[in-house]
C-alpha cells in the first residue's frame, strides 16, 4: 500500500515523498496520507487548518515549514487567510509560537514564487479596519460578538485588562471579526489549538460553541479529533474526542428544549 501513500503524499504535499524505508514513514505514508487525509467528512482545505495549527503548536520546524508550503502552493489557502491564521494562532497558541509561524510563511511564500519565476506581489494593506475605533463602541461590538461567537447570553465584564482590553478590545472586538478567514476555518483552528494546552474552560467552550453554532457539524468535529491525532498525539486526542461526546449531547440537549 505504500504505492499509494506516496501518491497521496505528493498530492497533499506538492512535492515527492521522503524516500527513507521505517516504521514511521510508511505509517504516515500508508495511514495518515492514504486514509486520514483522503476522509470525506472534512474537505482538504478543512485539515490544512488543523494541520497548520497542530504543527506551529508542536515547534516542529519541518513540518510546519512543509506544511505553510504545500497550503500555499497547492492553492488550498491564500496568502491573506494565511496570515489571518497566524494572527488567530497567536491568541489561542500564543504569540512566541506565531512569530516563528509569522516566518516561516514569509519565507514559504517567497519560496514558491522564487520557484514559479514570479515576483513576490505586495501586501495587502491592514486598513482601514471594519471595526469601530471608538473604545466605547470597540468595547460594545466586542460584547456582542462574545455572546454571538460563543453561543453565550452573556459577555465578560471589562473590569481589568485582560477581560477588556484583550478579550472584548481585540479578540472579539476585531481578531474574530477580520474579513481574512472564514468563521468556520478560524473555528477549526482555534479548536486545534485549545485542544492541545490542557486548558479546561476553552475547550468545552469553543468545542460547544463550535457545535452550537453549526459552524462545524457533529460530524466534522469527530473527523477533527482523528486528524489532530494524527498531528498532535493520541493522548491529548482522547481528551478531545471525550469532550466532543459531552459537548455534542449537550448541544442535542438545548436543541431539544428549545423545541418543546
Amino acid at each position: 500500500m505504500t504505492e499509494q501513500g506516496r501518491r497521496a503524499f505528493a498530492d497533499v504535499m506538492t512535492f515527492p515523498a521522503p524516500e527513507e524505508t521505517s516504521p514511521a514513514t510508511e505509517g504516515l505514508l500508508d495511514y495518515v496520507y492514504a486514509q486520514v487525509w483522503q476522509r470525506p467528512e472534512l474537505t482538504r482545505r478543512d485539515r490544512r487548518f488543523v494541520t497548520l495549527a497542530c504543527v506551529a503548536a508542536a515547534d516542529a520546524e519541518g513540518p510546519l515549514r512543509d506544511h505553510v508550503y504545500a497550503a500555499l502552493n497547492s492553492g488550498d489557502v491564500t496568502i491573506t487567510e494565511m496570515q489571518e491564521t497566524v494572527l488567530h494562532f497567536a491568541v489561542y497558541g500564543g504569540w512566541p509560537k506565531a512569530s516563528r509561524f509569522n516566518m516561516v510563511v514569509d519565507e514559504q511564500w517567497e519560496r514558491i514564487h522564487r520557484e514559479r519565476g514570479e515576483t513576490v506581489p505586495p501586501p495587502q494593506p491592514l486598513l482601514p479596519l471594519g471595526t469601530p475605533s471608538d473604545p466605547e463602541a470597540r468595547l460594545a461590538v466586542g460584547e456582542q460578538a462574545f455572546r454571538e461567537i460563543n453561543c453565550l447570553p452573556f459577555a465578560p465584564t471589562r473590569d481589568n485588562p485582560y477581560q477588556g482590553a484583550g478579550i472584548l478590545n481585540f479578540v472579539f472586538g476585531e481578531m474574530w471579526l477580520r474579513p481574512g478567514l472564514g468563521m468556520k476555518e478560524r473555528r477549526l483552528v482555534t479548536v486545534a489549538c485549545v485542544a492541545w494546552q490542557d486548558a479546561p474552560y476553552p475547550i468545552l467552550s469553543h468545542v460547544y460553541a463550535a457545535l452550537k453554532s453549526g459552524d462545524v457539524s457533529f460530524d466534522e468535529m469527530d473527523e477533527l479529533a482523528l486528524h489532530f491525532a494524527a498531528y498532535y498525539g493520541w493522548p491529548k486526542a482522547s481528551h478531545l474526542n471525550q469532550v466532543i461526546g459531552e459537548q455534542k449531547q449537550r448541544v442535542l440537549d438545548e436543541w431539544a428544549a428549545e423545541a418543546s
